[in-house]
């Protein structure tokens, strides 16, 4: 075999082509430019979803029996359980925690209204401000990584880049808490989108074995603190997350295939249908539970289910027409929408929240206050509505009793059969308000001014809450500005139609669906999520019209709400697609005009400590000399590596010669060792203490090189480069010149099982390798 005694992978040759590179040398500091335009936030990092076939892992894999791989496979099963389990509890916790506190806080409004109105609004402020403190005081003191949805964060962390902190034990009790005192308050935001990050914290921490900070760490969980087996639990944990949040396990899996993770495969594909169902069996169960009243106001709404099923099943083909300008309407209003809370949240990033954590407290309260003002007050100078006539519609309860909170409230009225058709939105939790705009069988029930003031109100509220320092998901609020614009579409077609068979409210769940697909650009996960929350497959075909529609408006304007988050976090996130100008640069365009930081094969550690304190690299290559004195790589090292080598200092050596490693590796270390926890910074080397007398010995680094790394050569297109990277989910690829010579070819036949049987002989190729291992 070529170059087999030339020092490389397992003692033979090198992996690659021969490089032209300069010695080793420590590199400069970034410079403040190259801080602004690429690496404005040291505090990332991007993960190792790559698996480091070292010597030492090599020997960890040997001592592996098909026991060992019976349990792990078991385990990632156990763990998928557990997470459906305690997202779906947590689900549960929240909804009835925040159905409870503004049922408490309903009616104690409604009972002091009886005597005063304004003590009614100072109740309803006292209430909502208490609720939405509570939050802003954890985020801003206890789990700062809660605010916000959380999903651009969890979106770039399935991309492979890892955001200090986003899924720390304390993010996820955050998030749960602060979650009910944002929703509870009133304001206009919703708790979706926060249990998907909810779902991915849960699986986070289970899969590291609990949290060590906090005394709650179970070693025999400890198994998959490695980021590739992180990135599977957490994928599950968000499709549990959106399970939880909509009752809709499949819109769960297609939700995480679509918008979260860039990576995929048909075992994990199993794994998180697998959660996803075991989500939706703990909240039925959890549901059927409170149906008798133990769950106090809990009974009456809940979770996410709005059944429309006995609305409108058929349509004619002119109605083709308002529903496709639904489409274009949430598209715009969807573009705009995106826009105004870059314009918002990024003056809010630069400037507000720069003057400390008492200023995000006091914008939150303000915003609170705002909105219990408006929610309180614009329905005071609404006229009331008659109740709809009992005879000609049996199942309505018009007006609720006062101290109910529902459809048909009766709100400053004059007269007790009648009800305020905005108080019946605005006064009120936004599941039942999206309920009572997606209600049935109901017409004229809404008048289009009371549509059109709450339709501006809201919107207006919900771009001024999205980015204050609570826990806020876009999901519901975007569901109720569509249905509002809908439900007024709809109103003109049953007025210019004058059919029985026409629906408003079927008319506000297409506007609902127009406006998350003009915002979020979701498509097939969405339009199962809008199909299972509303239980009317006939709706699906015009459901996909409008999402169809609304994301291609638009997409002519901006990106998705999502990815313009990320951008404006500044996450490293990669792409579906490379930009096109990539396509006339090469891999050579894209490298630093820095020279390569590396190391000898056999390092001196005061070196390896120079340039782990000089530099933030996280990968290094690692070169030695052929007989003849020619350099040639054998591998790239891990920063991690490094650290924990320093630390444990069981491989210093006092000579520089290359060390004997058969067979010890693996009774020195535990592969485990050299992963960092999951979100936080991990070990420093500042934390690390070395004598000077140490700093003169060596350390033999090719046991611990992963000698496989990918590499293209210096002219490969930039945009091949860009698909490797995030299609495999890359840390590292090494660029280096155009190869002198091809060793073979290999096509899709050859890698068959049966093709190298017939070839070489299956087993005696094994066997050779590893007594080629063996005398490395």
């Amino acid at each position: 075999m070529q170059g087999k005694d030339m020092p490389g992978v397992n003692g033979g040759g090198p992996m690659w082509k021969q490089l032209n590179n300069e010695p080793p040398d420590s590199p400069t500091h970034y410079s403040d430019d190259e801080l602004m335009l690429g690496y404005r936030d040291r505090g990332m990092e991007s993960l190792d979803y790559e698996v480091v076939e070292s010597v030492a892992y090599r020997e960890d894999q040997a001592q592996r029996g098909i026991w060992h791989h019976a349990s792990y496979v078991t385990l990632k099963w156990t763990f998928a359980l557990l997470i459906g389990i305690g997202t779906g509890l947590a689900a549960f916790f929240i909804n009835i925690a925040v159905e409870n506190f503004s049922g408490w806080k309903f009616a104690a409004t409604f009972a002091v209204m009886k005597h005063s109105y304004f003590l009614g609004l100072v109740v309803y402020i006292a209430c909502n401000g208490a609720l939405v403190f509570s939050s802003v005081y954890i985020v801003t003191q206890f789990a700062p990584a809660a605010a916000g949805s959380g999903i651009p964060e969890i979106k770039a962390y399935l991309n492979g880049v890892d955001t200090p902190g986003i899924l720390l034990f304390r993010t996820l009790i955050g998030k749960i808490l602060g979650s009910i005192g944002s929703v509870g308050g009133g304001l206009a935001l919703g708790k979706e989108g926060p249990l998907v990050h909810t779902g991915a914290c849960i699986a986070s921490v289970l899969g590291q074995g609990g949290s060590t900070k906090y005394n709650a760490n179970w070693r025999w969980l400890r198994r998959f603190k490695n980021d590739r087996d992180r990135r599977d639990l957490v994928t599950c944990g968000c499709a549990a997350g959106v399970a939880a949040a909509f009752r809709s396990p499949v819109g769960g899996v297609l939700f995480a295939l679509e918008e979260v993770t860039s990576w995929w495969r048909s075992q994990l594909l199993w794994r998180v249908f697998f959660t996803s169902a075991v989500v939706a069996i703990v909240v039925r169960t959890a549901m059927g539970w409170c149906k008798n009243g133990k769950c106090g106001h809990f009974s009456s709404g809940g979770f996410i289910i709005w059944d429309i099923s006995g609305g409108q099943d058929d349509y004619s083909f002119y109605e083709l027409l308002p529903m496709a300008m639904l489409g274009a309407i949430g598209g715009l209003l969807g573009a705009l929408f995106n826009q105004l809370t870059i314009w918002i949240s990024t003056w809010r990033r630069n400037v507000l929240h720069r003057q400390g954590n008492r200023v995000m407290i006091i914008e939150v309260l303000l915003v609170s206050l705002i909105t219990s003002i408006l929610s309180f007050g614009l329905p005071m100078m609404t006229t009331c509505k008659p109740c709809p006539d009992p005879a000609k519609y049996p199942d309505v309860t018009c007006p609720l009793p006062s101290s109910n909170y529902g459809n048909y409230v009766n709100f400053f009225c004059s007269n007790e059969n009648e009800y305020n058709d905005l108080a019946t939105i605005f006064f009120n939790t936004q599941d039942d308000a999206i309920r009572n705009l997606f209600s049935t069988n109901t017409p004229n029930e809404y008048t289009t001014r009371s549509l059109l003031t709450f339709l501006v109100m809201f919107f207006s509220l919900a771009v001024l809450t999205f980015g204050t320092a609570v826990p806020s998901g876009q999901f519901v609020p975007g569901i109720m500005i569509g249905a509002t614009y809908g439900r007024l579409v709809g109103i003109l077609v049953v007025n210019a139609s004058r059919k029985n068979s026409v629906d408003e409210g079927t008319y506000a769940l297409l506007g609902a669906a127009s406006f998350l697909g003009g915002s979020m650009r979701m498509t097939v996960s969405l339009c199962v999520i809008m199909v299972e929350i509303t239980n009317n497959l006939q709706l699906l075909p015009l459901i996909m019209l409008v999402l169809l529609i609304s994301k291609a408006v638009g997409d002519a304007f901006n990106n998705g709400f999502y990815e313009e988050q990320v951008k404006l976090r500044s996450l490293p996130l990669l792409e579906s697609r490379p930009q096109r100008f990539m396509r006339t640069l090469a891999a050579k365009d894209a490298i630093s005009t820095r020279k390569v930081v590396q190391f000898s094969r056999v390092s001196k550690v005061s070196q390896i400590v120079a340039v782990l304190r000089s530099t933030d690299h996280n990968g290094f290559p690692v070169v030695d000399n052929l007989d003849t004195g020619e350099p040639v790589v054998i591998g790239l090292i891990l920063r991690s590596y490094l650290l924990v080598l320093l630390q444990a200092k069981t491989d210093f050596q006092h000579n520089s010669l290359p060390g004997d490693i058969r067979g010890q590796i693996s009774f020195r270390y535990n592969m485990r060792d050299f992963t960092k926890p999951v979100s936080s910074k991990g070990l420093s080397i500042y934390e690390i203490n070395i004598s000077p007398q140490e700093m003169d010995m060596y350390i033999d680094l090719q046991p611990f090189v992963n000698p496989t790394p990918y590499i293209v050569p210096e002219d490969m297109s930039l945009t091949k480069v860009y698909n490797l990277f995030r299609l495999l989910g890359l840390r590292h690829i090494c660029v280096v010149p155009r190869p002198s010579q091809v060793v073979g070819v290999i096509t899709r036949k050859d890698l068959l099982p049966e093709v190298l049987e017939e070839k070489n002989g299956l087993e005696e190729l094994m066997s050779s390798r590893g007594r080629l291992d063996a005398d490395a």
